[in-house]
C-alpha cells in the first residue's frame, strides 16, 4: 500500500493535495482501490456543486461493489477529471496520479486537520 508523505487523507479513504492556486486536489487511497478490485465506472461531482464535508459526492464502481466518495472538506468543486470516467483502471493503476475532482475550499486551513500518511496508515492497520 502506498501513502504518499505529501498528501493528507481522510479518515473515509480519500487523498488530498493542496494547489498552489489555492485548490485543493482529492482522489481515493490506494487502499481503497485495493479495496475494491478492479473499477468499471466512476461518477463525479458536477463542476460548480458546492459540497459539505462528509457529503456523498462521487460513486467508484468495481466489479465486486459500489462505494460512495465523501467530501472531505467543504467547498466548490471547481474541476472534475473526466478522464477517468472514460478510463476507470487508471485508478487502479495509480490512485495518486488519477484524481477525481478539485475543490475551492471554503476554509483554507481545512487541510491542516486532516490525517498526515503516518496516522493513516495507522488507521488503516487497526481497520485490518
Amino acid at each position: 500500500m502506498k501513502v504518499p508523505a505529501e498528501l493528507k487523507y481522510a479518515d473515509s479513504h480519500e487523498w488530498m493535495r493542496a494547489e498552489s492556486d489555492g485548490t485543493v486536489t482529492i482522489g481515493i487511497t490506494d487502499h481503497a482501490q485495493e479495496a475494491l478490485g478492479d473499477l468499471v465506472f466512476i461518477e463525479l461531482p458536477a463542476v460548480g456543486r458546492v459540497l459539505k464535508v462528509g457529503e456523498a459526492c462521487a460513486i467508484v464502481e468495481s466489479v465486486k461493489a459500489a462505494s460512495d466518495v465523501y467530501a472531505p472538506i467543504a467547498g466548490e468543486v471547481v474541476a472534475a477529471n473526466t478522464g477517468v470516467t472514460s478510463k476507470p483502471e487508471a485508478v487502479n493503476e495509480d490512485a495518486y496520479a488519477a484524481w477525481l475532482f478539485r475543490l475551492k475550499p471554503a476554509d483554507p486551513n481545512a487541510l491542516a486537520a486532516m490525517l498526515d500518511a503516518k496516522a493513516y496508515e495507522k488507521l488503516v492497520a487497526e481497520n485490518a
